[in-house]
């Protein structure tokens, strides 16, 4: 046996270790890939082109998930035979691929590297992580010096497409903190997201919060390789099918659990995903890129509501604004984001988090029509409502909003969690609010609807009966409660007669 296929024994025997994933195990895995590659590359030759192999993307970063692609690039010098580097690459690619592993593999010179780098982020992104497994580490610390430095130069400009990149895979993957079915890399809020994160954060234009967002990747890089090993295959995406095995192969208590479990995770990575980019946004001096935001041409003020402006395409409190002495002022600040296409800036959302008082119950006449527009703003109202939940703002100003706040329903009809779908239905439900003759019993009604989840009951009877206290805290007459409830109780009624 030569010694590169006994490296190759070494490496298929951890995987069938018993154990939960772990950090640890993937350095592990990780390093037994690289004693594999080392050998086949000693044994195909690459001492004889002056070259080195780099270990780049989630390879690089030694995150290896049991059936990992493995990403490698083979850097050779400007002078090396053409002919020998191309024997020495078959030499290492062949036994890759006959062993079954995936295999992502690119041969190239330091000009070569550079070039594809200023025109691809992929290989921006893989190479920015990149780390030699074995060769020339000046000819790998040249490579990689060179696009990172190409990186920073051009950062400015190359983040603007990187956004547009990451606005087209919401739209394709949607964001993993609300679905029942998430992709752990691509879904917003993933892994992928993470990657990007620390490319941002090596443009040197800004930071990101790391202890939040390196605990959150590796509750979803446990989650991947328990992913890996239950189903034998490459995936991300965690189907309803899989979440059991997963779940007892983390040592999770119930495939809920791990779902509720992945869904902070995702919210913590997009969270410091949004406010990265802001970040990016002010620093660079750019247009707005946010979903579903318009700027201001200029620096100037402008009034949106009673302490309420916009400067720059964001919403901020007035000076002189006091959450704590005005109950209206949180929904009346998201209203009016809301309504205007824009997002609350970050610094809006801490004020309001650290000094917003209590809302009198019932609610005051202004507070709930603040809170009736902010909901009928359709689509735009969504950004605004994650900052808040985000900062746990949602979870305080509505009834019983908690029990289902990134709550699992497993059910095929349903893609989001309970609080997403309920958020969802309002936003679609906005759209018919000039068709009906009380569009804020609508609004809420859609808001509410499946508020009885959760709860191992029948939730359209509990939702009713939660509803019939909701409604008066919110506000609401005696008629109107009764309306919210009928509309709760029988909110299946459509569906149920339209499928018998």
């Amino acid at each position: 046996m030569s010694i590169a296929a006994a490296r190759l024994a070494d490496r298929h025997a951890l995987t069938s270790l018993a154990g939960p994933p772990s950090a640890v195990r993937r350095v592990a895995f990780t390093d037994a890939t690289d004693d594999w590659v080392a050998a086949l590359a000693v044994e195909a030759g690459i001492e004889s082109i002056g070259g080195t192999l780099l270990a780049v993307g989630g390879y690089g970063r030694r995150q290896l998930a049991p059936f990992s692609d493995l990403d490698l690039v083979l850097l050779h010098p400007n002078d090396a035979s053409s002919a020998e580097v191309a024997g020495v690459a078959d030499r290492i690619w062949y036994p890759i691929w006959d062993s079954g592993i995936a295999l992502d593999h690119a041969v190239r010179t330091l000009p070569e590297t550079r070039k594809l780098a200023s025109g691809d982020l992929k290989v921006v992104f893989g190479l920015l992580d990149a780390r030699p497994i074995i060769g020339d580490v000046e000819l790998a610390a040249r490579a990689k010096a060179s696009v990172l430095a190409d990186w920073r130069a051009l950062a400015p400009e190359r983040l603007r497409e990187v956004f547009e990149a990451v606005q087209a895979r919401i739209a394709r993957a949607h964001e993993l903190a609300h679905l029942l079915e998430p992709d752990l890399k691509e879904s917003y809020g993933g892994l992928r997201d993470v990657v990007i994160l620390r490319a941002v954060a090596a443009s040197w234009i800004t930071d990101y919060p790391h202890e939040q967002v390196d605990s959150a990747q590796s509750i979803l890089l446990d989650a991947r390789d328990a992913l890996h090993r239950v189903s034998g295959r490459a995936t991300d995406r965690l189907s309803m099918q899989e979440q059991a095995a997963v779940s007892k192969l983390l040592g999770v208590g119930s495939d809920d659990e791990l779902l509720r479990q992945i869904i902070d995770a995702g919210r913590a990575i997009a969270s410091a995903s949004d406010l990265t980019w802001h970040r990016v946004q002010r620093l660079t001096r750019k247009q707005p890129m946010f979903r579903r935001l318009r700027a201001e041409p200029s620096d100037v003020r402008v009034p949106l509501a009673d302490g309420v402006i916009a400067q720059n395409g964001e919403v901020f409190l007035a000076r002189d604004a006091r959450s704590d002495r005005d109950p209206s002022l949180l929904l009346r600040a998201a209203a009016a984001a809301a309504q205007a296409g824009m997002r609350l800036a970050p610094e809006t959302v801490d004020r309001l988090a650290h000094a917003s008082g209590d809302i009198p119950q019932p609610w005051p006449r202004a507070v709930r029509e603040a809170f009736v527009s902010f909901l009928g703003a359709g689509p735009a109202a969504v950004p605004v409502w994650e900052a808040l939940d985000n900062a746990g703002l949602m979870s305080g100003v509505l009834p019983y909003w908690q029990q289902v706040r990134s709550l699992p329903q497993r059910n095929a009809l349903h893609m989001y969690t309970v609080d997403r779908h309920q958020l969802e239905t309002a936003v679609s439900a906005a759209a018919f609010t000039r068709d009906v003759h009380r569009p804020d019993l609508l609004l809420v009604a859609a808001l509410f609807h499946d508020i009885g989840k959760g709860r191992g009951t029948n939730h359209s009877g509990t939702g009713a009966a939660l509803m019939s206290d909701i409604a008066p805290r919110l506000g609401f007459d005696e008629s109107d409660t009764d309306i919210l409830c009928r509309l709760v109780q029988h909110h299946l009624l459509l569906a149920e007669t339209a499928t018998r």
